[in-house]
């Protein structure tokens, strides 16, 4: 199955947090044995990372993951438009499955 896309928006040099819940039907997807990892780039292709969401597996039974950016990461990102996904995977990588991909546009901060 394809990733789905959600796209996010970060306030430059604000704490940025998102919850989510993986469910196939009406019942949670058990998470047990997994991690979380994501990234941010400028370009799909680029090879340089704009910036790592910090990714946790918070409730593996009912299928919830936290992703986050704190302000002292977002506030050295340069506004403008950026590509994520992000993934969960097993020990050693022997099972790799992006779920969920999308734009991250960052909009600039005034007060500093």
């Amino acid at each position: 199955m394809p990733a789905g896309t959600y796209n996010l928006h970060i306030d430059q040099g604000s704490d940025f947090v998102v919850s989510l819940a993986m469910r196939e039907g009406d019942s949670p997807v058990d998470l047990t044995g997994y991690s979380a990892r994501a990234q941010m780039r400028n370009t799909k292709a680029s090879e340089t990372v704009a910036a790592s969401f910090t990714c946790a597996v918070v409730n593996p039974t009912l299928g919830q993951l936290q992703m986050s950016l704190s302000n002292s990461v977002s506030k050295d990102l340069a506004p403008g438009l950026y590509y994520y996904d992000l993934e969960i995977y097993t020990s050693g990588d022997a099972i790799v499955t992006r779920i969920l991909e999308g734009k991250v546009t960052v909009d600039a901060e005034v007060t500093r």
